[in-house]
């Protein structure tokens, strides 16, 4: 029986020839060229060599020398793409250059790595005015402060005896005194951003929980790092109870896991707009502590924060409840002008549950009356022991003496 056209069978035939075209044509691809930068994929590693493939027929070699660290460590893996220039063809095989070397070559191979953009390795030497000395490859070279680290730099000479990457931004041939040349460590932290962010971008989304770093804080929140991205962790959303300032929780450097509120597109600088929050991850207390709350229950309290109408009291880490100056100011023989006139921060105190709202998340406090073990009296003797507060504590203290 014949096959019509229309058979499954075409979609398979079709697919193959397309896959063998392609190839055929990456095999037509023209070696690369001394001086081109391309991208290469790691076959292999031998004593001294790099194995690479350039796509195609097309293979290189890298020294091992260039792919290794200070400790001697490979720095790399089999797999990997990396990007470098072409420096020589020997017996068709291309040997690529990914950083500067040493010895009589240097200048010319850092001539060719400022004219293509590679990274060369130096060690900060001393500082100096406007910035720091590096040697690079037994160069003296200067990279100006503002272009040392992506952000501001207030001790340069923390940096002395570090090994860093940097790139040229700048080479001339000097007078006798070998070459000028000015590096840059930011443009290439900045390309590192970059291309982290690109990878960010794709992977967060609204209502995802991801991970982050801490990298500064202020009085409204946290800044945190979500690979090339920063977020803002406002204060609000650090958790259910009230924090004054993030380094009451948090310090720089620490890592963190956070929801993703809402991506905003970037302002008018570019700066993308994130908000995350740690809130969101954590236990609602009012699904917990609150439900167990009914009016007349009598709770043991600290004074959390003060105001003109009353005094916020955490009967629970995110519950607070309300005790209002007039159920202060009825105590007294003067006016209460404030909560703070017979009450203090992290003072203990005994209250009695008025009501509740669920739906508004409001709680109304009374003090516990006199007699009641815990209650008026005990937050009176608090008071008194920390110095008096005016009438509420004459008042009390007329009281246990038996005087109107």
């Amino acid at each position: 029986m014949k096959r019509r056209i229309g058979d499954s069978g075409d979609g398979e035939f079709a697919a193959i020839l397309a896959a063998f075209e392609s190839r055929q044509a990456e095999a037509r691809k023209a070696p690369p060229a001394v001086g081109e930068r391309v991208s290469a994929r790691v076959v292999g590693v031998g004593e001294e060599s790099v194995f690479v493939d350039l796509g195609g027929k097309a293979e290189g070699v890298i020294p091992l020398t260039q792919l290794t660290d200070d400790e001697g460590k490979f720095t790399v893996a089999v797999g990997d793409v990396i990007e470098g220039v072409v420096a020589s063809i020997e017996d068709d095989v291309a040997v690529l250059r990914v950083r500067a070397g040493r010895g009589p070559a240097a200048p010319a191979e850092l001539q060719q790595a400022y004219e293509h953009g590679l990274p060369v390795a130096g060690v900060v030497q001393a500082v100096v005015k406007g910035g720091v000395e590096v040697s690079v490859s037994g160069q003296r070279a200067f990279c100006p402060v503002s272009q040392l680290d992506s952000r501001y730099v207030e001790d340069p000479a923390t940096w002395v005896g570090q090994r860093l990457d940097f790139r040229i931004t700048r080479l001339e041939e000097g007078r006798g005194r070998g070459m000028n040349l000015v590096l840059s460590r930011r443009a290439l932290l900045e390309e590192e951003a970059k291309a982290k962010a690109e990878a960010t971008r794709a992977r967060i989304e609204v209502g995802k929980t991801v991970r982050g770093t801490v990298t500064s804080l202020a009085s409204y929140g946290a800044f945190v790092d979500l690979g090339g991205i920063e977020g803002l962790l406002h204060v609000s959303e650090l958790g259910h109870g009230r924090i004054e300032h993030p380094q009451e929780v948090l310090r720089i450097g620490d890592e963190v896991e956070v929801q993703i509120l809402a991506i905003a597109p970037p302002d008018a600088r570019g700066r993308e707009r994130i908000s995350l929050s740690r809130r969101a991850l954590t236990p609602d207390p009012w699904l917990g502590e609150a439900a167990k709350l009914a009016p007349g229950a009598r709770r043991s309290g600290r004074v959390a924060r003060l105001e003109t109408f009353g005094a916020f009291v955490e009967l629970a880490p995110g519950v607070d409840g309300l005790l209002h100056v007039s159920e202060l100011a009825e105590l007294g023989k003067r006016e209460i002008r404030h909560a703070r006139d017979v009450l203090k921060v992290g003072q203990q105190v005994e209250v009695t549950v008025l009501s509740i709202s669920p739906e508004t998340r409001r709680i109304s406090l009374a003090l516990a009356r006199g007699g009641e073990e815990g209650g008026v009296g005990a937050a009176a003797d608090s008071t008194a022991a920390a110095g008096g507060f005016g009438a509420l504590g004459d008042f009390f203290a007329r009281s246990r003496e038996g005087k109107p």
